[in-house]
């Protein structure tokens, strides 16, 4: 038995204040813990344990060992584990809807290339459904209800869908108190198709039912960015995600309305096809990507 080993022991009868209660602990013999002990006090030079047939006790000596050998297993667990960091490499391919790319899953990335300095990362911005295997990517963040599918997915958080407004806009105009009420408005679309969308909320209280309200849009863009700052400068009322107007509902600039109307939250995750992961770069980011997105939402599980 080497020297660690045998502290690793020492320390877990400390811990659990018997040892017996340390060999059941370990999964070991009485007598191997017992052997261990004095390996280590003979290495030491002194006595750690004072034993009798009923109990013991921790010597001053032993005591104060304790510390040292903690901090040294610690410092060695630490050393083992950025040696293996140190071996993670590899290309990890990501897709990310644009402005949630560019506000949630940047941040990550740039943290998991400092963490990993033999790995690379291409993240495509795009808004529309990637397929993994057939466009050669690796991990998708989707916002929405998934089908089944062959593919793994770790679920991260939940987005709401919000009805805003700014208030130098509703300061000519008095907020819809129902979704019906959008039609006398002016309302800003993300329809390329033309000025007319059909805007979902909830109809029952008990969340189980929608209704579909069509509503008018002056202004149609193709861009969420673009539609939140001209709904900023009074241009009407826009239906972004919750994560696109954090800043701008904080500052007050925006502010949301119907909001008993609003419809169920959209999940968000981490979808994969699972394969060996050549030199653990999908592996380690999948790791280093779910705790941090579900902390950027607020939440340790969803």
């Amino acid at each position: 038995m080497d020297r660690l080993e045998a502290m690793s022991i020492f320390l877990t009868v400390v811990e659990t204040g018997s040892l017996a209660a340390a060999s059941r602990k370990l999964g070991r013999s009485p007598a191997s813990v017992t052997r261990a002990i004095a390996q280590l006090e003979e290495s030491a030079g002194v006595r750690l344990i004072e034993r009798t047939t009923r109990r013991f006790a921790v010597t001053e000596a032993g005591t104060r060992h304790v510390e040292t050998y903690r901090k040294m297993l610690n410092e060695l667990a630490h050393l083992e584990e950025r040696s293996s960091d140190a071996n993670i490499s590899g290309t990890v391919v990501v897709t990310a809807p644009e402005l949630f790319g560019r506000m949630r899953v940047m941040p990550v990335i740039e943290s998991f290339l400092a963490l990993y300095p033999e790995t690379q990362a291409r993240l495509l911005l795009m808004n529309r459904v990637v397929d993994l295997v057939g466009e050669g990517v690796d991990v998708a963040i989707r916002l929405a209800d998934l089908p089944d599918s062959s593919m793994t997915a770790i679920k991260v958080g939940e987005i709401r869908r919000l009805t805003c407004a700014a208030p130098s806009y509703l300061a000519h105009n008095a907020p819809p108190t129902n979704p019906c009420e959008l039609a006398f408005h002016s309302c800003i679309g993300l329809n390329e198709a033309g000025s007319q969308e059909l805007w979902r909320y909830r109809a029952g209280a008990d969340g189980r039912r929608n209704r579909s309200v069509r509503v008018r849009c002056r202004l149609t863009l193709n861009s969420a960015g673009a539609a939140i700052d001209a709904a900023e400068r009074g241009m009407g009322i826009v239906r972004p995600l919750s994560y696109q107007v954090e800043r701008q509902m904080a500052a007050g600039t925006l502010v949301s309305l119907l909001d008993e109307y609003e419809p169920k939250s959209i999940p968000v995750h981490l979808v994969f096809q699972p394969r060996p992961f050549h030199g653990g770069a999908l592996r380690a980011f999948i790791d280093h990507a779910a705790p941090l997105l579900r902390q950027s939402f607020g939440t340790d599980l969803l």
